[in-house]
């Protein structure tokens, strides 16, 4: 974001509205890490929360985003289907992803903060995904001296790189 800070966007299932939540630098890089699959070689605190969760034999069944307060999203870990602890939205993301566990966000929340993506607009997002999956920080050195861009035989559409 041109304001430097992380945002997690959740995409609504069955529909075209993305849930935008902006997060620390801290928090994004264990989302990040989860997604990536990411071993540290020792437990970050969400990989903590997981083992704990296992050993005590309990489950985090959902997440739930509950509310909006002030420009801040509140979530609840629901465990063992029936048990409620208060999270901040991040926090209970950063654990689903390492569980497996649905995300869920109350309606009344994504009609009141939930932005509109047309699906011409949500073909871009992923094509750029796409981009990004298979770009790196050397593709953006530029054109050697000799070779003009589309030079390099193995990706036509990149800059030729010195290798």
């Amino acid at each position: 974001m041109p304001t430097n800070q992380p945002i997690v966007l959740l995409r609504e299932r069955d529909g075209g509205r993305y849930l935008p939540i902006w997060i620390g630098a801290a928090e994004a890089a264990a989302i990040t890490y989860a997604q990536q699959g990411v071993v540290p070689p020792r437990p970050l605190t969400h990989d903590l929360m997981r083992d704990l969760l296992t050993v005590l034999g309990h489950e985090l069944t959902e997440v739930r985003i509950v509310a909006l307060k002030d420009s801040v999203f509140h979530a609840a870990l629901i465990i063992d289907g029936k048990n409620e602890v208060s999270s901040r939205a991040s926090d209970a993301i950063a654990l689903a992803l390492r569980t497996g566990a649905k995300v869920l966000v109350e309606p009344a929340i994504l009609d009141e903060a939930a932005i509109v993506v047309s699906s011409e607009e949500d073909d871009e997002v992923e094509k750029f995904k796409e981009f990004l999956d298979h770009v790196s920080a050397e593709d953006f050195e530029g054109p050697s001296p000799e070779g003009e861009p589309g030079d390099r035989p193995d990706r036509p559409d990149l800059p030729d790189r010195p290798e």
